[in-house]
């Protein structure tokens, strides 16, 4: 495995400090917002300086109960080969559930959601890393997630899920210390024990980032500062095995260059004067064939496990994100405040992907489409998203100020083409919002 060293999460926010920090080995990029014929140009001549590129996925789903769209694998890996990458890395969750396994509507939770350390999880989860290896190009390496509530009834503990994973597949780990750590506070596991059990010789590369505490239970933000207790799970990951690279994650509110700078230099000083460790237990595993073949990973034996499956998720996605109940056994008041998080992460993101609508909306924005978010679950991608939440404003939302409602209007109609989300013709929408508007 190629040793990458020090490195950090490229955002376009932060690009060109990014091309002009010292001591930068290393970046990671979003997968899915890089386009192979279209790099961007900051990333491009990081390459043409010899930086490594890791496109790192968040959208595969390799936990969830149906096998990996070949659609998102195909899209993964053409980043690998454009960014020349040495491998590519994804995370142990689920993204989206219902569908064809259930008969039920397809949900996304448009963030990451934790699959339950049960043998069905593990067979599935197995398929499927198996699946996407073979798809791809370069190397693979899953991460582990941080998550705000536990699934009852679980059989493993992290460490025995990743080694019995690792030990079945032959997937290289990204270890999140930040995710450990979140884990500590709001379920209760001990990083120490967890990184006991895992396979430190499998570990590709380690995330480290910072979060806040509110009320007992530690967000994952990745918009603040590392905090002490990350750095004290990693200098104890490196007093086990010295990982060829890590990397600082922050996705948003981003600090001065020479702020960002320090916590690289904090990350870079708590590996190198962690105790050190003999060269048998520095390396990392091969990744080769994996050791297990039973019938449970040829995919002859997991139709079972993933119908299990594919019930158990689609009922917590849907109790988070559509208002249903919470299924038996999980702590409600958790599933309530991930619930929230949730909402407030996807008014974010379109935020983000459709910076009009805050525009137009103004201070209305949020309330608004919180409220529109509670009664109206995701069923595709966030600008799918975006479009359908204008949609129902102006045909549902009895806006106020008739500019408000023209500009929406305009907006909408120029992004939404000649099928419109809801399969009205455009100009049949543009009518019902003249109307609206002739009554004002």
């Amino acid at each position: 495995m190629q040793r990458l060293g020090t490195g950090i999460g490229w955002r376009p926010e932060i690009a060109e400090a990014v091309e002009r920090m010292p001591g930068i080995d290393w970046v990671e990029a979003v997968a899915e917002n890089v386009c192979p014929g279209h790099i961007p140009d900051s990333l491009r001549r990081l390459r043409e300086r010899g930086v490594t590129v890791v496109p790192h996925g968040v959208s595969l789903g390799l936990g969830g109960a149906e096998r990996p769209d070949e659609d998102r694998l195909t899209a993964l890996a053409e980043r690998a080969e454009a960014l020349a990458a040495p491998l590519v890395t994804e995370h142990i969750a689920f993204v989206r559930a219902g569908g064809t396994l259930t008969a039920s509507p397809r949900l996304e939770a448009g963030h990451l959601l934790p699959v339950p350390r049960t043998r069905d999880a593990l067979d599935v989860l197995c398929e499927n890393i198996r699946i996407a290896q073979a798809a791809l190009p370069v190397p693979l390496a899953v991460e582990n997630i941080a998550a705000l509530f536990s699934w009852p009834g679980e059989e493993m503990t992290e460490g025995q899920f990743l080694y019995e994973l690792v030990d079945r597949t032959g997937v290289r780990l990204l270890i999140d210390v930040a995710n450990l750590h979140t884990n500590h506070v709001n379920r209760g596991e001990d990083p120490a024990k967890a990184l006991d059990e895992l396979p430190v010789e499998a570990i590709a590369y380690v995330h480290v980032a910072g979060g806040f505490e509110r009320d007992g239970v530690w967000h994952d933000s990745h918009a603040h500062a590392v905090p002490p207790a990350v750095l004290d799970v990693l200098a104890d990951l490196a007093s086990r095995v010295r990982p060829p690279g890590v990397l600082l994650e922050r996705d948003e509110n981003f600090p001065e260059p020479a702020e960002l700078a320090r916590e690289l230099t904090a990350i870079r000083e708590t590996v190198e004067n962690a105790p050190k460790v003999s060269d048998e237990s520095s390396g990392v595993r091969d990744g080769g064939a994996p050791k297990d073949n039973t019938a449970t990973d040829t995919g002859t034996g997991t139709e079972p496990a993933r119908q299990r499956l594919a019930l158990a998720q689609a009922a917590l996605l849907s109790a988070l994100v559509a208002g249903t109940p919470a299924p038996e056994g999980f702590d409600r008041t958790r599933l309530a405040v991930q619930a929230r998080a949730l909402a407030s992460k996807r008014a974010d993101v379109v935020a983000k992907v459709a910076p009009e609508l805050p525009e137009i909306l103004a201070g209305a924005y949020r309330p608004r489409f919180l409220a529109y978010a509670h009664g109206h679950p995701m069923t595709d991608g966030y600008r799918h998203d975006a479009l359908a939440f204008a949609e129902h404003l102006l045909l549902h939302g009895r806006l106020e100020d008739a500019d408000v409602q023209r500009e929406l209007s305009d907006w909408w109609l120029e992004r939404s083409g000649p099928a419109p989300l809801s399969r009205r013709p455009a100009a049949r929408l543009a009518r019902a919002t003249r109307r609206v508007l002739l009554r004002r």
